[in-house]
């Protein structure tokens, strides 16, 4: 699906939800083959009955990766990403937990290019107990309408 946003069309404070998604053993086994990232407390169930977490957790690159995934559904011409800043794992995410993801536009500013601003998306991901997992700024770079 295609929407096209100027970056003047994009409100501070607007805020866009997903549904959930669980994660399975098996997105954290083809993410450390993906990524070379074997350690044991993704990987190893034994070690991590000796862990804080008594569990094996999903890698943060994981979590972040997926809900990425999760808030890309429309395709705006008109604006791509620029990045992202302030990336926390603040709570670990275990084999069953079904995460979603809020997106609240947080700020607009100008750009150097004249032709271009920079709106700030505050990412937050939840677990099923409505606890937040991870949290991030996505940065986009969109093009103006009135130029």
């Amino acid at each position: 699906m295609f929407i096209t946003q100027f970056f003047e069309d994009y409100a501070v404070g607007y805020v866009r939800e997903t549904l959930g998604r669980t994660i399975t053993e098996t997105d954290i086994v083809v993410h450390a083959g993906q990524t070379g990232d074997f350690y044991p407390h993704h990987m190893d169930a034994e070690w991590c009955k000796t862990q804080e977490f008594k569990q094996r957790i999903a890698h943060g690159t994981l979590i972040f990766s997926v809900a990425v995934g999760m808030t890309a559904g429309a395709i705006n011409p008109e604006a791509f990403s620029y990045g992202y800043d302030r990336l926390r794992f603040i709570k670990p995410v275990f084999i069953g937990d079904t995460i979603r993801v809020r997106v609240t536009i947080k700020e607009k500013h100008d750009h150097k290019k004249p032709t271009h601003g920079v709106v700030s998306e505050l990412v937050e991901v939840f677990n099923q107990h409505n606890e937040t997992v991870l949290a991030c700024e996505h940065l986009l770079l969109v093009r103006r309408k009135n130029l």
